[in-house]
C-alpha cells in the first residue's frame, strides 16, 4: 500500500468503527458498541503517528480525521448513552446527549481553526468520548443521576477554556 494513503486508510477504520457502533446501538448490544467505540480510538492514535512517522501529513487527513473522531467519539457515544440509560431521563436525556454532541462538533472546529501546537484548550473529543463509553459500561456500578451530569460536564470540558498540554 502506498505510504501516503494509509494513514486515511486508518482514519476511515476510525470512521467505520463509528458507524458500526452507531448501528451495534441500534441493534441495542451497547456492551459491543463499547468496543467499536474504544477501538476506533486505537486507529484515532495510530493515524496521526503514522502520518507524522511518513512525512505525509496534510489539510485533507487533518479533515477526515475532525469528520471520523466527530462520528466516533461523538455521535456514538451520545447514541449509546442515550439508548443504554439516559433515555430514562426523557427529554431531558436526549437534550444532554445533543449538547454533547453539539460541543464535540464546536471542540473539533476550533481546534482545526486555532492550530495550536503546544497544548490543547479544554479536552479533546477524543478523550471525552471514550470517558463516556467506559462509564456507559459500568452502568450498573454508577447512580442513574450520575449520566446526565458526567454527559454535561464532559461536554462543558470540551469548550471550556482550560489548557492541556500536548505531549
Amino acid at each position: 500500500m502506498n505510504k501516503r494513503l494509509l494513514p486515511n486508510v486508518v482514519t476511515l477504520s476510525n470512521l467505520i468503527l463509528g458507524v458500526i457502533s452507531l448501528w451495534l446501538t441500534m441493534e441495542q448490544q451497547y456492551n459491543e458498541s463499547a468496543v467499536a467505540i474504544l477501538l476506533a480510538m486505537v486507529m484515532d492514535g495510530l493515524d496521526g503517528r503514522l502520518a507524522r512517522r511518513f512525512k505525509v501529513s496534510s489539510d485533507f487527513g487533518k479533515e477526515l480525521d475532525s469528520l471520523s473522531d466527530l462520528v466516533s467519539f461523538g455521535v456514538a457515544p451520545a447514541l449509546l448513552a442515550y439508548a443504554s440509560v439516559l433515555y430514562l431521563f426523557g427529554y431531558a436525556g436526549l437534550a444532554v446527549v445533543i449538547v454533547f454532541a453539539l460541543c464535540g462538533a464546536i471542540r473539533l472546529a476550533r481546534f482545526n481553526v486555532l492550530n495550536i501546537k503546544t497544548y490543547f484548550i479544554g479536552i479533546p473529543i477524543t478523550f471525552a468520548g471514550p470517558l463516556l463509553t467506559i462509564f456507559v459500561l459500568l452502568v450498573n456500578r454508577m447512580p442513574l443521576y450520575f449520566y446526565p451530569i458526567i454527559t454535561i460536564v464532559l461536554a462543558y470540558l470540551m469548550i471550556s477554556k482550560i489548557r492541556i498540554p500536548k505531549y
